[in-house]
């Protein structure tokens, strides 16, 4: 039987998702519940800061901005963020490891006292070291990326030739043994992976490369097996 915390859960994925308003006699019908219960539930979401727009017979929509509240993840969205948190504490640089802490410990802070317990005596570990330490201008790279900055790189490929690179940065990948720098390389005026431990240096130029992280991540993506690395 469906709790009335998961019916809301998925009340609010559904609004969520959703562009334009949509009536609640269809939101009913998905949920399979009467429209009563639907308006009550509407109510409950406004309740706890939810700005659902929208009345009976005209439609609801949910406006841009509404952070879930932590009491509302299910016990598997749970343990995902406890073990998602754990690994970037041990996987990456000193500065997202601290982060990635805070923000678990700002999730069970708001908790109730149940679902506090899970997650305090959760058995999901991650490794607590990683085989490659992090190289110590990731956080550039991550503010870079996040501001969509061009950043110059230092290089050494595979052959161990060394190059001086202008790049757009827009991804980076923390595998288990490595880190991978997707960019736009000004100079090859083509996509370009970097592995971090070839990189002999990187700086923020603080220019903004001209084209959105979105498109580049669209344009990368329909030809990212192209080439498995530079």
């Amino acid at each position: 039987m469906t709790t009335r915390a998961t019916r809301l859960l998925h009340l609010l994925d559904d609004l969520r998702r959703r562009r334009r308003p949509v009536r609640g006699a269809q939101l009913a019908d998905q949920l399979g519940i009467s429209l009563r219960t639907l308006y009550r539930d509407i109510d409950a979401l406004r309740a706890q800061g939810a700005v659902i727009a929208g009345d009976p017979g005209v439609g609801y929509q949910l406006r841009a901005g509404f952070m879930l509240p932590p009491m509302m993840f299910s016990p598997d969205e749970l343990e995902a963020l406890v073990l998602g948190a754990r690994w970037v504490a041990s996987h990456a640089d000193p500065e997202l490891a601290e982060a990635a802490g805070r923000a678990l410990d700002r999730v069970v802070g708001v908790l109730p006292e149940g679902l506090r317990l899970q997650v305090e005596t959760s058995g999901l570990f991650a490794p607590d070291w990683s085989p490659v330490p992090p190289e110590p201008w990731l956080p550039a790279l991550r503010r870079a990326i996040r501001e969509g900055n061009a950043v110059r790189l230092w290089y050494r490929d595979a052959q161990g030739r060394a190059s001086e690179r202008l790049v757009w940065p827009f991804a980076m990948a923390f595998l288990a043994d490595m880190r991978l720098l997707a960019a736009w390389c000004e100079s090859r005026a083509d996509f370009r992976h970097f592995r971090a431990d070839r990189v002999l240096g990187l700086e923020d130029t603080g220019r903004r490369y001209p084209e959105q992280r979105q498109r580049l991540i669209r344009r990368w993506e329909r030809q990212r097996l192209r080439r498995p690395g530079d």
